[in-house]
């Protein structure tokens, strides 16, 4: 079986891919990366709100939820030379779509300002049964990369 690894641009042409990973945000509990790096963006994998230190669900309703949500992201952004500053799409999963407008007032927190493109669709099940997760694609910040 190939796995994948980390490749340099060559004269091929081939694009520059690496893996961003942090202690600050929630391990990855499956085959996946925190985030891949490819051309100037970040890929971010959907963030639960699990409090990275003790991988536990963070307690509360959807607001704080979503709180721990974009603090997971903001701290994987940041290992990959990024930030919610610079997210242009966002793709929101939600356990029950009446709970978007309380998901929402948290959300506006973090982009009062810059309002990146956005989906947001309810979903039958989340890991660990959490109520919110979110996954994002941001461009690398120049000079920024880790």
């Amino acid at each position: 079986m190939s796995r994948f690894v980390c490749t340099k641009s060559g004269s091929s042409g081939t694009p520059t891919l690496r893996v961003a990973s942090t202690a600050n945000a929630p391990a990855a509990i499956g085959p996946y990366s925190q985030a891949v790096v490819a051309n100037g963006f970040v890929f971010c994998s959907g963030q639960i709100p699990l409090d990275p230190k003790t991988m536990e669900v963070v307690p509360g309703g959807v607001e704080e939820q979503t709180r721990q949500v974009l603090t997971n992201l903001q701290a994987v952004l940041e290992a990959a030379g990024s930030d919610l500053e610079h997210v242009v799409k966002t793709l929101v999963f939600l356990k029950d779509m009446n709970s978007f407008a309380a998901m929402n007032q948290v959300y506006e927190e973090c982009f009062s300002l810059h309002k990146p493109a956005r989906a947001a669709v309810e979903v039958a099940r989340l890991p660990k049964d959490v109520l919110v997760e979110i996954e994002c694609v941001a461009v690398v910040v120049p000079g920024a990369a880790k």
